[in-house]
């Protein structure tokens, strides 16, 4: 399927591990110029250099901290100059934050709201005026299904990926006449960085892949997600093929979640 990526100008946050290099690799496949962030500089390096090597296509690698509002703009206008418009944002910054309510301090709700939500308001305000200029454009945020249904214990991670997908719904409906489409993917459990360092915390007495049978268990297709079969429905989303879709939230998670 010809998803009409070629030329196209897409800026990732949090892309150089995980969901966020597996959508930038999937972009630059397609032809798609790529710009990924993350804060520590060499392994975003890293993760530019596989991806050049892997598609031929032109990534930039800029170091920012997306919950420094100064950084985010930076990165903006970087990926702006170095490919001479902005056609996609993807907002998928992010690390697991889940505990009881009463051990969960201000602290860390203000940090997992800086990350999650801030981060993704402030870089799609930077973003619009751009893709109006380009005649329209898409933004995802990668979200997760207990925004949908919350768990005993998943504050306060929970709580702003709620924040995300109604950023979402609102957002569809007030860029809808600029041509700006909006949607969400709501993950479940795929495998990643933040997999193997919830292995190290809480199982190390169990191999990664027993850890990850573990966690398979509560998922219907009995496996784990792949990063790259997110970042497949999130070339669709962004792609031509899918200009009649705004305002969605899409489930990645092997069926595990108990809404729609």
């Amino acid at each position: 399927m010809e998803l009409g990526l070629a030329g196209k100008v897409a800026a990732i946050t949090g892309g150089s591990e995980g969901i966020g290099k597996a959508v930038a690799w999937r972009l630059s496949q397609e032809g798609a110029h790529v710009a990924i962030c993350a804060r520590r500089a060499d392994v975003l390096e890293h993760a530019a250099q596989d991806i050049r090597e892997a598609t031929g296509g032109k990534v930039l690698a800029y170091r920012a901290d997306v919950t420094r509002p100064d950084d985010l703009a930076h990165f903006i206008e970087a990926t702006v100059r170095d490919g001479g418009r902005l056609d996609i944002l993807v907002n998928n910054a992010g690390r697991r934050a889940g505990y009881p309510f009463l051990s969960s301090t201000d602290e860390a709700w203000q940090s997992d709201f800086d990350l999650k939500v801030f981060a993704a308001l402030r870089a799609t305000r930077l973003a619009i005026p751009h893709m109006m200029r380009a005649g329209g454009g898409r933004v995802i945020n990668v979200t997760h299904i207990g925004g949908k249904q919350p768990g005993a214990g998943s504050m306060p991670s929970s709580v702003s990926r709620a924040a995300g997908i109604a950023l979402t719904k609102a957002l569809s409906k007030e860029l809808a006449e600029h041509k700006i489409l909006v949607n969400t993917v709501c993950v479940g459990v795929i495998r990643s960085a933040q997999t193997e360092s919830g292995w190290r915390e809480q199982a190390a007495h169990l191999t990664l892949a027993e850890y990850e049978q573990q966690m398979a268990r509560g998922v219907p297709l009995k496996r784990i997600g792949e990063a790259e079969e997110v970042a497949d429905l999130v070339a669709f989303l962004v792609s031509a093929r899918a200009s009649y879709i705004t305002g969605t939230a899409i489930n990645v998670d092997g069926g595990a979640s108990g809404v729609v």
